[in-house]
Formats: C-alpha cells, structure tokens, sequence
C-alpha cells in the first residue's frame, strides 16, 4: 500500500456514480457529489473493493452492471477471508445491522478487517447511520478491530490532503 489513506469502495458508490441521471432532486445531487469526488478527490486515496462489492454491482440490468464494474476495474480487491466472515457474522449477532442486510455487515466487516481508514457508501440505512456507529464500533473492537470512519463522498470532496 502507499502512503495515500485507504477507501473501502461499498457499492453505491458506483452505482450513483454510473447510474442515468436521476429525476429524484436527493439522488441527483447524490449522483453529482459522487462524480465530483471520483473526478476530483480519488487520486488523492488508495481504493479498495471486495468480491460483495463487486457481486452487488455485477446485479441487475446487464448494460448498467457493465458500467458498474468497468468503473471498479483494476481496483485492488480484498479477500472475503474467515477473519472477515468471523467479523461479519459478530456484526450480525449483535443486532447493530439485521440479518437481511448481511451483505452491508460484509462490507463493514471486511473495511475493518483490512484496516482501511474510510468505507466511502451512501448506505445511510445500515452503514453511514450515527445511530448506530458507537455500537457497531463497540463490537468491531471487542472482536480485535477498528471501526474505519464511515462517511459519504460530500463528507471526502470538501476536505483532503491538498487543501
């Protein structure tokens, strides 16, 4: 790795990054902030996606998963390994992500795993949600991990190492 933070990618981020512009006034703006900060912000990071990401984005419409994963091309992936799986299932048990979003208790656990500093998401249900970050932080660490700071690309394009 270099010296530039780490971002896991989750994946709607590519999603609202590729996706046809949106009617939607909220996800419109989501669409927008997220093509900023990739045209604007991403070389300043080292990105990072797992096998769920890439799963998740490879679902759906065959042309808008095509442009889904081309966006995530070459981007080094991380290994769903028993250490992560091991951390999933205790985010589960814990109740902090239910059990139908398996798949974003995934993508925090392997974040935390492999020590990135950011999980970049617009996941505000069950990933980026203050309401539950003290607790799901609480059982990353008891399990021998730390929490990365969840955030949206807002939160990442007005800051950065350049400013």
């Amino acid at each position: 790795m270099s010296d530039k933070p780490t971002i896991y990618i989750e994946t709607t981020i590519p999603s609202f990054l590729m996706a046809r512009p949106s009617g939607d006034l909220i996800s419109a703006g989501r669409q927008l902030i997220t093509r900023q900060w990739w045209e604007q912000k991403r070389s300043e990071y080292e990105l990072f996606v797992s096998k769920i990401v890439l799963e998740e984005a490879g679902r759906g419409d065959p042309a808008a998963a095509r442009f889904r994963l081309d966006a995530l091309e070459g981007l080094p992936l991380l290994d769903v390994d028993e250490p992560a799986l091991a951390l999933t299932q205790t985010i589960l048990e814990s109740g902090v992500i239910p059990g139908k979003a398996a798949a974003d208790a995934g993508h925090v656990a392997v974040a935390a795993r492999y020590g990135m500093n950011f999980l970049l998401t617009w996941n505000c249900s069950h990933i980026a949600n203050a309401a539950i970050w003290t607790k799901l932080g609480e059982g990353v660490q008891k399990a021998g991990y730390r929490l990365p700071v969840i955030c949206t690309p807002d939160e990442l394009l007005a800051g950065g190492q350049n400013e």
